[in-house]
């Protein structure tokens, strides 16, 4: 059967709950968080948290956020910066995936007015002498993978305190260049489920 978010859910607060009694460490609770989302179906996500309590009785959540259809084989949006800027900003719906490229240039992503439209948002940067910068909301989950050549790649990661947070994922590679995400001080999603209702129509 096929995972739900509601799924995955019950699953990441198996492991928040182990991770606060002390049964895994940091390292372990984010290899596995990675492991849930990346999970496809119901009986992927089960070994994640065979031996751990609460497994079999832990209580699902009240869904707090309304996401719309999952859209996992949609086309990519793509953001490129060669010998130049671009800037994403604003109140703009966020894609589940988005690619972007910088040569020589800049590129700014900032998701604090965004709409997110999906719990799962997957940023893959590339930054060869040049810049990509993501600023998120403080109150959802950031994570990080990556790596630099002669350069940097930073993610400062977050947990949401809300299970129904969205969660942004940032894979990086630097060359000689510059990738960081992190939160924004003072940004804050109010009202996701509001706004992303009037996005929608309903």
């Amino acid at each position: 059967m096929r995972a739900s978010d509601a799924d995955r859910d019950r699953i990441a607060d198996i492991l928040r709950d182990a991770l606060a009694e002390g049964r895994i460490d940091p390292e372990e609770h984010s290899d596995r968080i990675d492991a849930v989302y990346r999970a496809k179906t119901v009986g992927e996500l089960e070994p994640i948290v065979r031996d751990l309590p609460g497994a079999r009785n832990h209580r699902e959540p009240e869904p707090a956020y309304a996401y719309g259809a999952d859209d996992s084989h949609g086309e990519a949006d793509s953001l490129v910066a060669i010998f130049s800027s671009t800037t994403r900003r604003g109140r703009w719906r966020v894609g589940r995936r988005t690619n972007a490229f910088a040569l020589f240039g800049n590129i700014e992503i900032d998701l604090t007015e965004a709409i997110f439209a999906q719990r799962l948002t997957t940023i893959n940067a590339t930054s060869i002498f040049g810049n990509v910068e993501v600023r998120v909301p403080e109150n959802i989950s950031l994570r990080g993978n990556g790596s630099g050549v002669f350069g940097n790649f930073e993610v400062v990661t977050l947990e949401g305190v809300d299970p129904q947070a969205p969660v942004v994922v940032v894979n990086g590679y630097s060359v000689f260049g510059n990738v960081e995400a992190r939160p924004k001080r003072g940004k804050w999603i109010t009202d996701l489920q509001g706004k992303l209702r009037k996005h929608l129509g309903h």
